[in-house]
């Protein structure tokens, strides 16, 4: 039941970008009809106006804080997906057990490991789809933005540094740094998970890939996005998921746990010596 809910999330998810995608059908103003346009779009391409022109009518920057003030709005979600993640983290090695049980691939097999595997979660408290309510908001706002920005003549014409903020990134610095900061972000969160493979390992360099792939036939306002999107996520994964911290707190445990058990085989050894003296 777990795997369909997930799949119905993920077609739900789908279902909305794709019906964002076809909603507009060209520049916005205070006079379009479609309630998309007329109460999504305009008045994000009007709020990020009006945040760059506090900037001296810089819509690079207008972009820059509008992000900076979702991804704020959106903070507790994404608190709440890194605590899912640490948990999940650290009950990954009995994960991982359960699978080994259960190394065939038959139906009945199959079943009793998400059996186990759910009920493992359940006692700990942990909901393995935590994670997917950030990316269910974040998906269709970044296709507003980008409709935002393709169909708002004032920054689909804007200029930075050497882009056109409606084209691609000419020379491909923007997705490199986009993918870039991807690596780093995925390399924090991968670096505090107690079980690794191929597979985990294998997502540090396939994201920054598809980021930085995706990225060069993308809007240079798009990617600026991207770009401190990215960077604000590798800040908040150092300030509240700190693998280098998470790191430390499981070794201090390991010893406190080692510690233990040698006060105790000292203890149990000087009752054996003085039962011997007796």
């Amino acid at each position: 039941m777990k795997i369909s809910r997930k799949w119905l999330k993920l077609a739900l998810l789908a279902g909305v970008v794709l019906f964002l995608a076809a909603c507009s059908s060209g520049d916005v103003s205070a006079n379009s009809t479609n309630f998309w346009d007329r109460y999504v779009l305009y008045y994000m391409g009007q709020f990020i106006i009006w945040v760059s022109n506090i900037f001296g009518g810089n819509y690079a920057f207008g972009i820059a804080i509008f992000t900076i003030i979702v991804r704020i709005i959106l903070l507790p979600l994404n608190k709440k997906q890194m605590q899912s993640q640490r948990e999940m983290q650290e009950l990954q090695p009995e994960i991982d057990a359960i699978r080994a049980k259960y190394p065939n691939k038959d139906r009945e097999s199959q079943l009793k490991m998400q059996e186990e595997q759910s009920a493992l979660l359940e006692a700990n408290d942990v909901n393995q789809f935590a994670g997917l309510l950030p990316m269910l908001v974040q998906l269709p706002l970044m296709m507003a933005l980008y409709q935002a920005i393709l169909y708002t003549p004032q920054l689909r014409e804007g200029n930075f540094l050497w882009m056109n903020l409606g084209e691609p990134d000419p020379y491909f610095i923007l997705p490199t740094i986009a993918a870039l900061l991807t690596f780093y972000s995925t390399y924090l969160n991968m670096k505090s998970n107690p079980a690794q493979n191929a597979t985990t390992k294998s997502m540090m360099f396939i994201m920054p890939a598809m980021i930085f792939f995706i990225g060069i036939g993308l809007p240079s306002a798009i990617a600026i996005y991207w770009v401190v999107t990215n960077a604000f996520t590798v800040g908040q994964t150092l300030i509240f998921n700190n693998p280098y911290k998470i790191i430390a707190e499981r070794e201090e445990k390991r010893q406190a746990e080692k510690d233990r058990e040698r006060a105790l085989r000292r203890e149990l050894r000087q009752k054996t010596g003085r039962k011997k003296k007796r």
